[in-house]
């Protein structure tokens, strides 16, 4: 018999009144005299189907009750009789595929984030992260929608490279070496590895999707990047999914509105194809979320100068963990007091000091700052970097030197002002951060489904 998704048991009527065949995971049952009730899920809906077995058809009920056990279930579809907007199954016929002891660890009806953690090959059978996890699905299709749509080539950039993007020697280095191998000298041991030469896991595909976008126009990447951080905040990981468009002949005004376009195109497509889980994100995680989200959408971003935010921090009257003034980088506290009590909606901060930015960020020139901006988002902080880029060649020169960056490494990267140069920009999302603000999930290990920290591998 047919197997149906209970998603579409519960929302096509024309299974109702037939017999059907449903597969799931039991996450609650109950047991009475003459009636027993499993709340049965198979992965394909965030609420359960109710399964209604008459023990008078069905007396040996044992091994279908324990909590997590996998049942094939066939019978009857009828309308629920509890709650007429719904639909259960009475059961004719139940198989179990799969048993699960009593040590099952997902038992109780809830569980700290916590420790749900401590299990995430089994934690998206709980509500929280079948919701995040059907978020992200959705999400990541509306990125690239969103992107297609607009005529954007999708680019695969390396995941081994011999550069650091970000310049700030945050890579994972890539060996053949057994461990205790010795060489005389740097240059030896890398001479003798499997590319002859330096290799690490890429920080960003930025570089590699510059050289696309000047021969394609406009592309973007959407793969994964590694930062081998020693960071243990609740925003960073060591292995994230990254989107990086790049756009030739656009400046950073340019940029900035595909930005501002494509956040509010992407939550706008999740809230209306994801309202199940966003009411559950609404009722359980984040009070008053999907109000927030739809501020943003039908909101115009504010643009506000570094040293104008500087200024109104200093001026706030707040006392902040961290300094501020002139020349430092802004922290979350910082970036949240301004989305958050200041402007209350997303906010491009425009034109930071050039010695906290990359190396790659078109100078202005005042020759103290770049054609920078980082967009930040009530609750969150920064979820966007974004920048022109540099098209002088000398420039770009003398900023990679001031930072002892090895030139031989960026050849092709150089060529491409020599060669043809012009005017392009473009930004860097973190799929995770985006999925935290829309979910309300206020830890970064919570969307992702092995998070890779320090210390922390599975």
């Amino acid at each position: 018999m047919e197997h149906i998704d209970i998603v579409d048991l519960k929302h096509d009527k024309k299974y109702l009144n037939e017999t059907v065949t449903a597969y799931g995971w039991v996450r609650t049952s109950r047991n009475s005299k003459n009636t027993a009730f499993i709340e049965l899920n198979d992965g394909s809906s965030l609420s359960h189907i109710q399964i209604v077995i008459d023990k008078n058809n069905i007396s040996d009920i044992g091994n279908f009750l324990s909590v997590g056990s996998a049942l094939k279930i066939t019978g009857k579809l009828v309308v629920a009789q509890n709650d007429k907007d719904s639909v259960e199954i009475n059961a004719e016929k139940i198989e179990l595929l799969g048993k699960a002891p009593e040590d099952y660890p997902l038992q109780k009806k809830r569980h700290t984030l916590e420790f749900l953690r401590t299990i995430p090959h089994l934690r998206l059978r709980a509500n929280t992260f079948n919701a995040v996890f059907k978020v992200r699905s959705v999400l990541s299709f509306a990125i690239h929608k969103f992107f297609q749509d607009r005529g954007f080539a999708y680019i695969h950039t390396p995941i081994l490279t011999a550069n650091d993007c970000e310049g700030a020697g945050e890579v994972f280095r890539v060996t053949m070496h057994e461990a205790n191998v010795k060489f005389d000298s740097e240059e030896e041991y890398y001479k003798n590895d499997f590319f002859g030469k330096r290799a690490g896991l890429s920080v960003s595909g930025q570089l590699e999707g510059e050289t696309a976008a000047l021969g394609l126009g406009k592309i973007y990447t959407f793969g994964p990047s590694f930062r081998a951080e020693d960071s243990n905040t609740t925003r960073h990981v060591a292995e994230f999914w990254h989107v990086e468009p790049e756009v030739a002949f656009a400046d950073l005004n340019d940029i900035m509105k595909i930005a501002e376009e494509m956040i509010k195109y992407i939550i706008s497509y999740v809230l209306e194809n994801c309202k199940e889980e966003m009411q559950f994100f609404d009722k359980r995680i984040e009070k008053g979320l999907i109000q927030k989200l739809e501020a943003a959408v039908n909101s115009d971003f504010e643009v506000v100068d570094y040293s104008k935010a500087i200024d109104l921090l200093i001026n706030s009257g707040k006392k902040f963990d961290f300094p501020v003034e002139w020349g430092l980088d802004l922290q979350t506290e910082h970036e949240r007091y301004i989305t958050e009590e200041i402007f209350n909606k997303p906010c491009f901060i425009v034109n930071y000091p050039k010695d906290i930015k990359a190396f790659y960020m078109k100078q202005n020139p005042d020759g103290k700052t770049v054609a920078a901006t980082d967009l930040l988002m009530p609750g969150v902080g920064e979820i966007i970097g974004c920048s022109e880029r540099e098209t002088d060649y000398d420039k770009l020169v003398s900023a990679m030197k001031q930072r002892d960056m090895n030139l031989d490494e960026y050849k092709d990267y150089l060529d491409l002002r020599k060669y043809g140069s012009v005017t392009h920009s473009g930004y860097g999302l973190g799929l995770e951060r985006m999925i935290m603000y829309i979910t309300g999930i206020s830890n970064i290990r919570d969307v992702i489904l092995y998070p890779r920290t320090v210390g922390n591998i599975r």
